[in-house]
């Protein structure tokens, strides 16, 4: 497909400053118009239902798990610290959603991934054998099951986390994986999984090319599945779930969620299957009420692309000349989910860039003020923060809840080269 993107360029002026590798704030004109959805809140009830009746089994084979009694969630953490370090000028109260601290894999992905994952496996064990959804779950540690489910193998194509995700489970349950990642993905990422005994194939080029190549040797083996990140309505609805489980952590809060007292949430966008789950989750709990905002990588904002130009799949950042690398590797994507892209026409409240030297000091300040450490990408939500209040979107009565989706897997030796790097950044002088 032949993009012209002066054209582009003409009809959306924004998209100059994008490709010119600013940071940027882009309000969706279509936010709140109405549109056809094509999930329902039955959906992720019923994504809920089967991660409930798999936790007798997650509790077991994890006991990090055990404290919630199988369910793997995070908790929620006040940064009245360092929103007086950094945002004092904010109006509304700050929370940061600690998903760098899940269990099992570290990150937002262990939603989306592990529920896909458990999902086939229980689909296979009905296929295989008389297991029903009335079943003991814990028998899918047995050795029964494990010789069952090493027939089966499931791949995937990862920037690090979901890769993650997906190989701790699988290997877990006793299925073959293999995880398709890019050469510059995290070498300790790699290794780890490698660990686990999951088969990691390298590629020169960047996410978009091992999705595609992982894809691509899956389609040819009837006995493997294929977790597709850019297209997938498993993933999709395995985030939504965290909306249930926000609403309970918020009511227990005492916060409340209504036209007078708006809640604005900021999500770390790669592909767009995480950030547009749990946006979605929240708009079937919250309606208009909820403000979803996606965050992304001046060298890689492929949804804010994507959306503006309404290509979405269609056009992806190196069009417009920018690379996709960036140091928010798991936020290196550069063509986004059409899925995903579609969804959000009208749920999306906005989106905004954010480039690496910021990621670095918000990286410092939260370890500084809250001693919470979360990986860069994670970071990226604090950015949403900055274009909130300047365009007087802020007000007293409104929660700020900042998304975290990684960082608790990272090796030490790594989180002393990312603070080490935002001390040095600070000392050359930059400035917002």
């Amino acid at each position: 497909m032949s993009i012209d993107i002066k054209s582009l360029e003409d009809k959306y002026t924004i998209i100059s400053n994008i490709k010119n590798g600013e940071e940027v704030f882009w309000k969706n004109p279509d936010y709140l118009t109405t549109t056809d959805l094509p999930f329902s809140m039955d959906d992720v009830l019923d994504a809920e239902q089967r991660l409930a009746r798999f936790a007798p089994y997650i509790e077991e084979v994890f006991p990090e798990t055990k404290q919630n009694n199988g369910k793997i969630e995070s908790q929620i953490f006040s940064l009245d610290h360092f929103k007086n370090a950094r945002f004092s000028h904010l109006k509304g109260r700050l929370l940061l959603k600690g998903d760098h601290a899940l269990p099992i894999s570290g990150s937002i992905k262990a939603r989306g991934g592990i529920y896909e994952v458990l999902k086939f496996a229980e689909e296979t064990a009905m296929k295989e054998t008389d297991f029903t959804i009335n079943s003991d779950y814990r028998l899918l540690a047995t050795e029964q099951y494990q010789s069952i489910f090493s027939k089966y193998r499931i791949a995937v194509g990862s920037t690090g986390n979901l890769g993650l995700s997906i190989g701790i489970m699988s290997a877990k349950l006793g299925f073959k994986v293999t995880v398709h990642m890019s050469q510059d993905a995290k070498t300790w990422k790699k290794d780890l999984l490698r660990s686990k005994g999951v088969e990691v194939v390298e590629h020169v080029q960047d996410y978009g090319y091992a999705v595609k190549e992982g894809r691509k040797a899956a389609a040819d083996d009837p006995y493997c599945h294929f977790v597709d990140d850019e297209a997938s309505k498993d993933l999709f609805l395995g985030y939504a779930v965290s909306a249930l489980r926000l609403k309970h952590q918020l009511k227990d809060l005492n916060i409340h969620v209504d036209k007078a007292h708006p809640l604005y949430v900021y999500l770390p966008c790669g592909v767009g299957g995480g950030p547009g789950g749990v946006a979605f989750g929240l708009k079937l709990i919250y309606g208009d009420h909820v403000h979803p905002i996606f965050i992304e990588p001046t060298e890689a904002p492929c949804m804010t692309l994507g959306m503006i130009s309404q290509l979405h799949d269609q056009i992806s950042v190196q069009d417009i000349g920018l690379s996709g690398k960036t140091i928010a590797d798991g936020l290196a994507v550069s063509r986004p989910s059409k899925l995903v892209g579609n969804i959000m026409t009208s749920l999306l409240f906005g989106s905004c860039t954010v480039n690496d030297h910021q990621l670095y000091l918000y990286l410092k300040t939260l370890k500084d003020h809250e001693n919470i450490f979360i990986e860069p990408s994670a970071t990226s939500g604090f950015q949403g923060l900055k274009y909130i209040h300047d365009l007087n979107y802020d007000s007293e009565n409104a929660t700020h809840l900042v998304w975290s989706t990684g960082g608790n897997m990272v090796p030490e030796n790594e989180q002393k080269i990312y603070y080490q790097e935002a001390v040095d950044i600070e000392k050359r002088g930059y400035e917002d």
